[in-house]
């Protein structure tokens, strides 16, 4: 049943020096989490009730074990503080039955215990409770503990929406590319480009970014194939095939939230480990077509540009980490072009650079973020370069 939590309001209670951020980020959203207090002694669940209602949670309250889980079945819970000596049903037994039920594996579980039974508190923990808290309760460890409990689930509830929302999308986009690619041909390729076009609009910023990245990518293929050291592997296939898989560099942006995708600002960790992710799920979904229809050097070429074009000379790029010529060769050309149009083009937190400071930016990194043969092939084609940004310019240039 549902508690009566109003509380007393001239009842005073220990204040935290220092809030965690959690905390805070759990009281601002408190009327959005529900817990369940399971204890057969009513002054324990009045005082956990006056104490957690409030800091502004929705409260459920159980005297014994049976009554734990119809509660579960019946209503949505965030976190169930449960005593471990209950009549019918113990915390343990209840504890063993939501661990062992799909429904309720995930939910936390604080134990509430006396002091002389910690040791069975412990083992609860061994079985998958969160955490434990010792009769009687103090305030602040009890905000402290249930603010933690809370935020662990909430973080693990984005995580599997996140997952959620990236496998949804990398399907659609698989099954998309699925029906589109059969065998290459020109409107086969017609159409791959504006299935690329598609995913880039959704960064309003990109512009024209797929016609020059091919444009670049030809330029650098052709004058690194006039020399020896690439005349045997860069032939005209090899050039036509960059040209038109470049397109496929950033497709698995599809699976990433817009959220993360059009974030104005810093991106944060966690944010950072999605949008990282980008490479894997471009090329995991073009590996799924050569699988269906193998022996494409365009889709494996694709495949290559989309796993490979963030990693750096070095191996301090991602997903990998590879360094120099374990990086595929279209992967290291079409990072410099990558990055060439980056820095030529207007972006919310910066301007154009110029071809000239784009030129010194470029050969700062040679060795470092480029591979030095496509840094030279750059500087032989460089006027190129400048004629393909020129005619292909975006609206705000």
């Amino acid at each position: 049943m549902w508690a009566d939590c109003a509380g007393n309001q001239e009842e005073t209670y220990v204040v935290d020096v220092i809030q965690a951020s959690a905390a805070k980020t759990i009281a601002e959203d408190a009327a959005h989490f529900s817990i369940l207090i399971a204890d057969d002694i009513e002054t324990n669940r009045d005082l956990l009730c006056r104490r957690l209602g409030k800091m502004g949670f929705r409260l459920l309250t159980a005297n014994n074990g049976l009554e734990v889980l119809e509660s579960l079945a019946q209503e949505s819970v965030d976190l169930v503080l449960l005593d471990l000596m209950m009549p019918l049903m113990d915390g343990i037994e209840v504890l063993q039955c939501m661990r062992q039920d799909v429904r309720y594996r995930d939910i936390p579980v604080i134990m509430i215990t006396a002091n002389d039974d910690v040791e069975n508190a412990v083992r609860c923990i061994d079985m998958g409770a969160e955490d434990y808290l010792v009769k009687p309760f103090n305030h602040t460890m009890l905000r402290a503990r249930v603010n933690a409990c809370l935020e662990r689930k909430r973080l693990r509830d984005q995580e599997v929406r996140y997952r959620g929302r990236i496998k949804r999308q990398n399907d659609e986009l698989e099954e998309r590319v699925h029906r589109q690619v059969r065998e290459i041909s020109e409107s086969q390729l017609a159409t791959i480009f504006a299935m690329s076009k598609l995913a880039e609009s959704r960064d309003p910023e990109t512009g024209k970014h797929l016609e020059r990245m091919r444009e670049y990518c030809r330029l650098l293929s052709r004058q690194l194939g006039r020399t020896a050291a690439y005349y045997a592997e860069i032939d005209e296939a090899f050039v036509e095939n960059i040209y038109a898989a470049s397109a496929l560099h950033d497709i698995g942006k599809v699976g990433v939230d817009d959220a993360v995708l059009l974030k104005p600002g810093k991106l944060t960790e966690e944010e950072w480990v999605l949008m990282r992710r980008h490479p894997v799920l471009g090329a995991d979904t073009l590996r799924e077509v050569d699988r269906q229809h193998p022996g494409n050097g365009f889709i494996r070429i694709g495949i290559d540009i989309a796993e490979s074009h963030h990693e750096k000379w070095d191996g301090s790029g991602y997903p990998y980490g590879k360094r120099e010529k374990e990086i595929p060769l279209v992967g290291r050309i079409l990072a410099l072009g990558d990055v060439y149009d980056a820095l030529t083009s207007q972006r919310c937190y910066k301007k154009a650079f110029s071809h000239e400071k784009s030129r010194s930016i470029i050969e700062e990194g040679e060795g470092q973020h480029f591979d030095p043969d496509v840094v030279q092939a750059f500087r032989e084609v460089e006027t190129e370069f400048l004629r393909v940004r020129q005619a292909f310019q975006d609206a705000e240039d």
